[in-house]
């Protein structure tokens, strides 16, 4: 099961080449990430705000694939599924699409930190989380 949020490709996007700026996709796979956590019930203020906090979440390591460029008005979809939840990790694989066709891809490790270190997460975010790690 994945998460999908609709995206359109803005001027500022772009580069001189009018192709998205290679950097970009970070920011809409962070966007899909959120948007994921969001329709979930994960409410990351909260988290944040919480008592023995701040709780958040951290790219830990990010692997980022190229397929093919997203252009100035383009509609695309970013997706997300989350493949594995482990100890203080949440595994996700996202993709950006084009009309179901992929232009970029990544896999992306979040570590849970509580005041700064990694924390196991929490039994109801792991339950939360385990919605989505179903196929």
């Amino acid at each position: 099961m994945s998460n999908t949020l609709p995206l359109r490709i803005y001027y500022e996007d772009t580069d001189f080449s009018g192709f998205v700026y290679h950097a970009r996709y970070l920011h809409f796979f962070e966007r899909g990430r959120t948007e994921t956590l969001r329709a979930l019930g994960v409410d990351q203020r909260s988290l944040h705000e919480a008592k023995g906090g701040p709780f958040g979440f951290v790219v830990r390591c990010m692997t980022v694939d190229y397929h093919a460029p997203a252009r100035m008005d383009d509609e695309v979809e970013v997706e997300t599924r989350i493949t594995a939840v482990k100890g203080a990790r949440i595994m996700m694989a996202q993709r950006l699409l084009r009309e179901s066709v992929v232009l970029c891809a990544a896999e992306v490790e979040i570590a849970f930190l509580a005041r700064g270190r990694a924390q196991r997460l929490p039994g109801e975010l792991v339950r939360k989380l385990a919605i989505l790690t179903k196929d």
